[in-house]
């Protein structure tokens, strides 16, 4: 069972669960539309970060804000949803940063944090990520933490402004997990 008090952290970061009272700070992380292109909401207004929390405030996903130690302000928010304790996977997703922090390693140190967590701790058999496939950035991201590729999902998803998703699917598995952390120096 996924623990909604959970709160994970490193030197650098704290993950922890998204309150009602984080909402105005997010927003103005998120003010940007252009952001929001690849999402399947649009988070610059606060009737998109009302629907887009939702599923966190009624535990429907473990849904964090990231916090940088170091200047104590959120950064951006990540997520731990479609979990199945039968067949020991989940999934890490509806992960965004404010632009000035995209870039900077902070999705890396997060993700390192929540694959541990999942893997250590949960002892998931499979983690899985998925993203627009035009998300060429978030693409990226994925293969530099050495998720692999699985394949996509035509026409899976209804995103901002009626445009239909085609949706990329990565994974990484337990027995790849020890390779992800040597590669990635964790």
């Amino acid at each position: 069972m996924l623990d909604f008090d959970l709160i994970l952290e490193s030197d650098i970061l704290l993950l922890r669960p998204l309150m009602p009272e984080d909402i105005p700070q997010l927003l103005d992380l998120t003010s940007n539309p252009d952001m929001w292109r690849f999402n399947t909401h649009d988070l610059s207004t606060e009737e998109g970060v009302a629907v887009w929390a939702e599923p966190a405030f009624k535990q429907q996903r473990l849904q964090f804000v990231v916090i940088d130690k170091a200047s104590g302000k959120m950064v951006g928010s990540s997520a731990f949803g479609n979990f199945s304790t039968r067949d020991k996977r989940m999934e890490i997703g509806w992960t965004w940063l404010g632009k000035e922090h995209q870039g900077t390693g902070i999705n890396q140190e997060m993700k390192r944090l929540m694959l541990t967590y999942c893997f250590e701790s949960l002892d998931l058999e499979r983690v899985e990520f998925k993203t627009d496939v035009l998300n060429i950035q978030a693409r990226k991201a994925l293969k530099n933490i050495n998720a692999i590729e699985e394949g996509v999902l035509r026409s899976h998803t209804l995103m901002t402004r009626e445009r239909r998703r085609d949706t990329i699917y990565f994974s990484i598995l337990k027995n790849e997990w020890p390779y992800v952390k040597r590669e990635n120096n964790w």
